[in-house]
């Protein structure tokens, strides 16, 4: 079973994968299409944010349907840890998104 703090750090990365990933297979794609790269880069890197972090979450909005549970049960240390995975994924995800920005010589 994983720690709190491993958890976190899983979502984190998985987040910020999700961007790297995304974006880096779009360039790939923008080349092939005689299309700029950066540009898609970074397009994407903005567009996927919200399904990096559903992703890292879990993939489904079950993580939402899980705090609501919790608030009613008043399990309220739960319901700070769920909210720091949550946070830590949207972290995850800027974090790529900024990444890509600065790969890019911040332009865009």
């Amino acid at each position: 079973m994983q720690t709190f703090e491993q958890k976190v750090i899983l979502v984190f990365c998985t987040a910020l994968g999700v961007i790297l990933g995304a974006s880096l297979a779009s360039s790939l794609a923008a080349l092939v299409l005689g299309q700029p790269p950066g540009a898609t880069m970074l397009r994407v890197a903005r567009e996927i944010r919200i399904w990096a972090v559903l992703a890292a979450i879990g993939g489904t909005l079950s993580t939402v349907d899980l705090l609501d549970a919790l608030v009613a049960q008043r399990q309220f240390v739960t319901v700070v840890k769920h909210l720091f995975y949550v946070l830590s994924a949207f972290t995850g995800a800027q974090c790529g998104t900024w990444l890509i920005y600065c790969l890019l010589g911040g332009e865009g």
